[in-house]
C-alpha cells in the first residue's frame, strides 16, 4: 500500500498514566497533559493532524476534520525506558523487566569492571549525569578514574573526559563492561557519556555511544530485511537495535539535527522505512524537569511539519509516537510509565481515523510489517483502517 514509511519517535513523549503507573511511581505523571497545563503550547501543526482528539489537552483543540489517523498506544511489557519502548514497536515483548541498580552495582560486578579495564572507577551510584560530572569530574581529570552511573533505567553509564580517557578507549572499556552484564546482570544498555570543560564548567559531547542487548531475533528489522527492504536510521535507533536489519543510518546531536537528517532522508531515499528518533524531549529536558526546554522542543518540532508533510509523496506513511513518557512537572526525573500518541498520515491514507487505543506498540510493528508483505510475532495492524 505504502511504498515508502517514515518512523518518527518523539522520545518520552507520553500521553497520560497508565493503570499500572502507581506500581512504577508515577502516579499523577502526564508529560503532553501536564506540560499544556503549566504552559501554553503552542502547537497548531500537531493539534491540526489530531493530538488534541486523543485526549484533552489545555489549549490544543481538538480538530474538526483532522489530518491524521490518531490514537494511543499501551506498553504491555513491564518497564519504561528506551530498550522496552524500541523493542516492543518491533515486536518483541519483555516478561520481566530489565534489572535496576537503584543503589548502585554490587561489588562483584564493579571488581571485575576495575581489574579488565585497569582502572579504579568514581560513582557508583544513581545520578544525574549532568550532576554527577560536575560533582566528580575534577577527581576524575586528577585520577584517570572513569565515573560510573545509573539512573532509574536499566543503564550502566561511563563518564569520562575525552582529554583524559580518549574515545577510543572509552568505548573499549563500554565494550568491556557489555560484555561482564550477562546473565542475572544483563541491564538494558551500557552507555558512553564524554565530556570536555574544565572543573565547573563541564559539558557533555555529542559523541555518546549505546551499547545495546542484541534483541531476539525475529523483530520487525529482520522481517524487512529478509523482504529486502531498505531501512535507514536517524538518531540512536541504530545504537538500540545494534544495527540489525539496518542499512544506511546517521546519528544526530540534537532534535534539529534529526529533523535536518530526515528531511535529508525522505530526499534521498525513495523507498523502504525511514526510522528516525528524536531525543531531546527525554534527554535534555524530561530528565532535567525542564518544562520550558520541553515545551519550546514540542513547539520546534510543530514548526517543522510543514516542511515535513510538504516532502510526503503519494505512496508515503508518516507516524508519530513516543516510546514512553518522562514527564517535566513530577518530582522525579525519571522515565514515566504512559501512554503514547499515535498520529497516522499520508497523502493516500485515510485521515480522521479514530485508532482507538492500541494494546500494544507491536501494532505499529505489524501495520509496517504487513505494508511490506511480513508478519512479526505480537501486535494487530491496523493497515486495512488507514487504506
Amino acid at each position: 500500500m505504502f511504498g515508502r514509511v517514515i518512523w518518527i519517535v518523539l522520545d518520552s513523549v507520553g500521553i497520560g498514566e497508565m493503570p499500572d503507573a502507581a506500581d512504577y511511581g508515577d502516579t499523577g505523571s502526564d508529560t503532553l497533559g501536564n506540560i499544556a497545563r503549566k504552559r501554553l503550547l503552542t502547537i497548531p501543526n500537531l493539534a491540526k493532524l489530531g493530538l488534541g482528539n486523543i485526549k484533552p489537552l489545555a489549549g490544543v483543540e481538538p480538530a474538526l476534520t483532522p489530518g491524521a489517523a490518531f490514537g494511543r498506544c499501551a506498553l504491555a511489557s513491564p518497564g519504561k525506558d528506551t530498550t522496552t519502548g524500541h523493542w516492543e514497536m518491533v515486536g518483541i515483548h519483555l516478561e520481566k523487566p530489565f534489572p535496576l541498580y537503584p543503589h548502585g552495582f554490587p561489588r562483584e560486578i564493579m571488581d571485575e569492571f576495575e581489574s579488565r579495564i585497569g582502572r579504579r572507577s568514581l560513582g557508583n551510584k544513581a545520578a544525574s549525569g549532568t550532576e554527577i560530572i560536575q560533582e566528580l569530574g575534577a577527581e576524575h581529570m586528577r585520577t584517570g578514574s572513569p565515573i560510573v552511573y545509573t539512573s532509574a533505567d536499566s543503564v550502566f553509564q561511563i563518564a569520562a573526559h575525552e582529554e583524559v580517557i580518549p574515545l577510543w578507549e572509552l568505548y573499549k572499556i563500554c565494550e568491556t563492561a557489555r560484555q561482564i552484564l550477562r546473565g542475572k546482570h544483563e541491564l538494558g544498555r551500557v552507555i558512553a557519556r564524554p565530556f570536555t570543560g574544565s572543573p565547573g564548567s563541564f559539558t557533555r559531547t555529542a559523541n555518546r555511544k549505546d551499547y545495546a542487548v542484541p534483541p531476539p531475533k525475529g523483530m520487525l528489522l529482520d522481517r524487512l530485511e529478509e523482504r529486502h527492504v531498505e531501512v535507514y536510521s536517524v538518531g540512536k535507533i541504530f545504537d538500540v537495535f545494534l544495527g540489525r536489519g539496518i542499512g544506511d543510518h546517521v546519528k544526530t546531536k540534537s532534535n534539529a539535527d534529526g529533523m535536518a537528517q530526515t528531511l535529508e532522508a525522505v530526499s534521498s531515499l525513495k523507498s523502504g522505512l525511514i526510522f528516525t528518533n528524536l531525543v531531546d524531549f527525554d534527554q535534555q529536558y524530561g530528565h532535567r524537569n525542564d518544562v520550558e526546554g520541553y515545551a519550546r522542543a514540542l513547539e520546534e518540532f510543530d514548526a517543522w511539519l510543514p516542511a515535513f508533510l510538504d516532502r510526503l509523496e503519494n505512496p508515503d506513511l508518516a507516524i508519530i509516537t513516543a516510546d514512553h513518557g518522562c514527564d517535566p512537572t513530577t518530582p522525579s526525573t525519571d522515565h514515566s510509565r504512559e501512554y503514547v500518541p499515535m498520529l497516522v498520515c499520508g497523502p493516500k491514507a485515510r485521515s480522521g481515523i479514530n485508532l482507538g487505543l492500541r494494546p500494544t506498540l507491536s501494532d505499529i510493528g505489524q501495520t509496517v510489517a504487513e505494508n511490506f508483505g511480513t508478519r512479526i510475532e505480537r501486535g494487530t495492524s491496523f493497515l486495512s483502517s488507514i487504506q
